[in-house]
């Protein structure tokens, strides 16, 4: 697949002496959804920021499309909508003016038909004409994206999209992500709702104080470092676990009357079975199976926990 957006040996130092990123190299693929995760001040939003051409380096580089965002800033900034944390746009203007307004910023001649199908996608259209002001933050969160919509970007950036906004704007941001994502852009998201990566996401990567640490397919990943667990529920209650069944590292469970089981994928087929076997001779008879998986939010907590 080919590769829209390249960071190579990417750093970022301020006259402080902060480094807040530090030797990044990254790729993001053409037409995926890429999640990065991080914690508060990972630097994410730095990292997001020199893509962007927002923030200059202090070393590396930095191409979009084939295009340096330094040495050919029009172009590579022109293929990028960026979605930032803070919102940021004229209050005194109307929803319509303002997002067409950003259009013409890019050059792109006007278009008021897309303009309306971009507002009414984000439930938007029936209040094209208010001034921005008079709007919730919800509805300002909305018009944010529209601008970043508004002159067709290839890739699309989405820095905490939906933090503080209410649950029906985070159900249509990400079917609007789906939609983007079948006329084939990019998208690169910053979320605290790690449910919403671990639903969208084709790749994850994790950033933690200024560092890539992992980038993964995301099924993969959780195929590698989650966890499963098991719950045997038992006939009869036991005071202790037997111990014949040591090797497996069981744990108690319901005050006795279950056992718990824990292992991963590659455990998954041969632990099973031997554990089953080791129960029955154990004279242990089994009342009922559960068994779950650890969510992506587990598996990024232990991440940056071990970091």
């Amino acid at each position: 697949m080919n590769n829209i957006i390249k960071v190579a040996n990417l750093s970022k130092r301020y006259a402080s002496g902060f480094e807040a990123l530090k030797g990044i190299d990254l790729t993001i693929r053409k037409g995926e959804i890429f999640a990065l995760l991080g914690p508060n001040g990972a630097g994410k939003t730095t990292l997001i920021s020199t893509i962007c051409g927002i923030v200059r380096p202090s070393e590396g580089t930095v191409t979009v499309g084939g295009h340096d965002i330094a040495a050919d800033y029009r172009a590579a900034r022109a293929m990028i909508g960026l979605v930032p944390q803070e919102l940021t746009t004229d209050s005194f203007e109307s929803v319509r003016a303002t997002v067409t307004f950003s259009r013409g910023l890019f050059g792109k001649p006007p278009d008021p038909g897309l303009i309306e199908q971009i507002l009414r996608d984000l439930s938007l259209w029936d209040k094209k004409d208010a001034k921005i002001m008079t709007l919730s933050g919800g509805m300002k969160r909305r018009v944010m994206i529209a601008k970043a919509l508004s002159h067709e970007p290839d890739v699309l950036f989405l820095d905490e999209p939906t933090a503080g906004v209410d649950v029906e704007l985070r159900r249509d941001m990400w079917q609007l992500v789906g939609r983007l994502r079948e006329r084939g852009a990019t998208i690169i998201l910053t979320t605290h709702y790690i449910e919403e990566a671990e639903e969208m996401a084709d790749r994850v990567g994790v950033i933690s104080k200024g560092q890539i640490i992992l980038v993964e397919e995301k099924a993969a990943l959780m195929a590698k470092l989650g966890k499963k667990q098991m719950t045997i529920e038992l006939q009869n209650r036991i005071e202790a676990v037997p111990e014949a069944l040591s090797p497996f590292n069981l744990g108690l469970a319901d005050g006795g009357n279950a056992l718990v089981y824990t292992y991963d994928s590659q455990a998954e087929r041969t632990g099973i079975t031997a554990l089953l076997q080791a129960l029955a001779e154990a004279g242990l008879r089994l009342k009922d199976l559960h068994t779950r998986q650890s969510s992506l939010e587990e598996i990024f907590v232990n991440l940056v926990s071990d970091r």
